[in-house]
């Protein structure tokens, strides 16, 4: 027998995305930096949509992104992988709501569901003209 410390394997992702699956695509070549990775304007643009369809669900109508906090890319997207955006209303004002948003890549040709990126978006519900517009209550 050894004195020398067994080592231990890492512990599985146990992670699991919170809210609701919005939007889902596949990451193309087109949408590549010269390193081979996905373009992190591309995977913020799928989530800034996704956080879209989930203000306009909250909201009954149009809104507008108007800030988000920081975001951390925590591991690349790869040609091939599917991106999967969840969604979940948080905080709601009179015109305002904050919506987090998390997005994870299904990797290629596996089952291996990796956390890519989150953030919290702002969003605010207008009107036809543009302006701002009072979200209705929840049903």
């Amino acid at each position: 027998m050894s004195d020398a410390p067994a080592l231990e394997s890492p512990a599985p992702e146990t992670e699991l995305p919170r809210g609701d699956l919005t939007v889902r695509t596949i990451a193309m070549p087109a949408d590549t930096n010269a390193n081979g990775d996905i373009f992190g304007g591309w995977v913020l643009s799928q989530m800034d949509q996704a956080g879209g369809i989930a203000g306009v669900d909250r909201a009954k109508g149009r809104v507008v992104t108007v800030a988000l906090d920081a975001m951390t890319f925590i591991r690349p997207v790869k040609v091939g992988d599917v991106l999967c955006v969840y969604t979940r209303v948080g905080a709601v004002g009179r015109t305002s709501m904050k919506i987090e948003v998390e997005a994870w890549a299904r990797r290629f040709c596996t089952q291996v569901r990796e956390k890519v990126t989150e953030a919290t978006f702002t969003f605010v519900a207008i009107d036809d003209d543009g302006r701002p517009r009072p979200i209705p209550p929840q049903a």
